[in-house]
């Protein structure tokens, strides 16, 4: 299941998949692959995007 939140997140933070993985310590293709669905974050770096985001767990990765 694509990540939709977490895409609309970073575009609302003006952020590239880029940037926002430098921001937290990854690769561009793991943001992308979190965003299309294809890869389950550690809860460690759910909480570095959720910070980097200013977003909740919640609000980020609950299934709705």
């Amino acid at each position: 299941m694509a990540n939709e939140r977490m895409k609309a997140a970073r575009k609302e933070r003006g952020l590239s998949q880029e940037e926002l993985a430098r921001e937290v310590g990854v690769s561009r293709q793991t943001v992308n692959m979190i965003e299309g669905g294809d890869y389950n974050p550690t809860l460690n770096l759910c909480i570095a995007l959720c910070k980097a985001l200013g977003k909740t767990l919640d609000e980020l990765f609950w299934e709705v």
